[in-house]
């Protein structure tokens, strides 16, 4: 973070400062004490388990100079009371962009959408550090305090600012934007991920436009042609628009698009040039839509454009658990896609295993857990992912845990499969399973939500090299 005294701190965020007030923090703002560093400014923040007031005399330890808090306490330390350690959190952060921007070259770029967005993220960081110092969020730090820690980390020297807006209902993207704001900003997707917690797709798609909504007459929004709720936000915005996909309308343009057990492959028409071959190392069609998002992007920002495609074709993996590819010695393959799940994205992976499966010759096993957070479609949706199972034609369909059970049952009321389905209610009887059929003429596929934790079973599966 730029370096700032108490005093400036106390009068951005309204906080009553009890201490010395020329400290200056000169280390990073953090949320976790055990990330406190000599110098940090500790965020005290109430939690669900537990309260960050606790933990106060840890980041002392660690070096902590001051904190953020929501009431006074007895540990010796500068303190900045406030009202709402979150909120705080955030005024800061845009206290902190506005200013970078005022007076240097920072760039901020905002994406959001239902699937895709840390892929996007990861993929635009490595391209863009390619150009000069970029800051882009960890994981997916993508919500009231994971968006802001992430704006913190930025210095005079961040030439790109790459942000994550996570949706939390109407209003969360809009407050997130107002933070940031992008300079450009990208719509992924709109899709069912979160829908029976907004209560519908529909508000969904009100919730993501709140980001072009932003966007100045200046801005640009960069919008998937191949997705009819994206390319309808042309009507919500003053920005300038850039369109991407895979259709003759499209300004970035994917074409003859290839998938083996390598990569993804896919031909690059640009507005004033193509390229005959991208060769991604990191599996699935569908992250063509993010290459070409992050790609529509660099090229906006005036980056090297052989930079940029030797970037991408770098990247080994989009991120930890999200279509990993790993190779047993056996020769077995697991794609570990368990970190996040719905409809789309299920069906996407589950697409690509039938295409490899059918490239190699292997079978194709899909593991397949719940897809959270889906409300009223839960039941439609677990049973329609079964069903699209069999249409596949896959070679094995292992559903585990209560959640997903509909899967199963999907399946199974398919006339054309016989016993190809199997249910378990515990992740260790699926592996056992597993350890007994297979034999690494397989190629497995680990889907899920975060919250089923079927990812572990993916990497168990890793363990068992003869």
């Amino acid at each position: 973070m730029i370096n700032l005294s108490l005093h400036e701190i106390a009068k951005i965020i309204s906080a009553e400062l009890i201490g010395d007030s020329d400290v200056q923090i000169t280390n990073s703002v953090e949320t976790d004490s055990r990330l406190v560093g000599k110098g940090s400014l500790f965020v005290a923040k109430p939690g669900e388990t537990t309260d960050g007031h606790l933990y106060i005399s840890n980041a002392i330890a660690n070096g902590a100079v001051a904190a953020i808090v929501e009431h006074p306490v007895t540990d010796s330390i500068n303190q900045l009371v406030v009202k709402d350690s979150v909120a705080a959190l955030g005024v800061l952060a845009t206290f902190v962009v506005a200013e970078v921007k005022s007076k240097g070259e920072l760039q901020v770029i905002g994406i959001t959408g239902s699937n895709g967005k840390t892929t996007t993220k990861n993929m635009l960081r490595a391209i863009l550090a390619t150009a000069g110092e970029t800051i882009a969020p960890e994981e997916s730090f993508n919500n009231e305090v994971g968006a802001p820690y992430s704006m913190l980390k930025i210095t005079e020297n961040t030439k790109f600012l790459v942000v994550e807006l996570g949706a939390g209902g109407l209003g969360s993207i809009q407050y997130l934007a107002r933070m940031c704001k992008p300079d450009i900003a990208i719509e992924l997707k709109v899709g069912l991920a979160h829908a029976g917690e907004f209560g519908g797709i529909e508000i969904t798609e009100k919730i993501k436009a709140e980001l072009v909504e932003e966007l100045s007459t200046i801005g640009i929004a960069l919008l998937n042609m191949d997705d009819a709720r994206v390319s309808a936000m042309a009507k919500k915005t003053r920005a300038k628009i850039i369109r991407f996909g895979t259709t003759a309308e499209a300004d970035y343009r994917a074409t003859n698009i290839k998938l083996n057990i390598e990569g993804t492959s896919f031909s690059l028409t640009r507005p004033d040039s193509s390229i005959d071959n991208v060769n991604l190392q990191i599996l699935g069609e569908h992250h063509v839509y993010n290459a070409l998002a992050a790609l529509s992007a660099a090229d906006l920002l005036d980056v090297d454009r052989n930079a940029s495609i030797r970037a991408l074709e770098q990247m080994k993996l989009a991120e930890r658990w999200r279509m990993e590819k790993s190779l047993r010695k056996d020769g077995l393959v697991v794609i570990n896609d368990a970190y996040n799940a719905s409809p789309e994205s299920m069906k996407s992976a589950l697409q690509t295993l039938a295409q490899l499966g059918k490239l190699s010759g292997k079978k194709t096993y899909a593991v397949l857990g719940e897809m959270a957070e889906l409300g009223e479609y839960s039941a439609h949706e677990h049973d329609s992912i079964g069903r699209f199972c069999v249409r596949l034609n896959l070679s094995q369909l292992l559903v585990v845990g209560q959640g997903a059970k509909l899967i199963h049952m999907g399946a199974s009321q398919e006339g054309s499969w016989d016993g190809e389905s199997k249910y378990f209610d515990e992740i260790s009887d699926a592996l056992g399973y597993l350890r007994e059929m297979l034999t690494g003429e397989e190629i497995v596929l680990i889907k899920s939500s975060k919250s089923a934790n079927l990812r572990y079973l993916g990497d168990d599966l890793l363990e068992e090299i003869e």
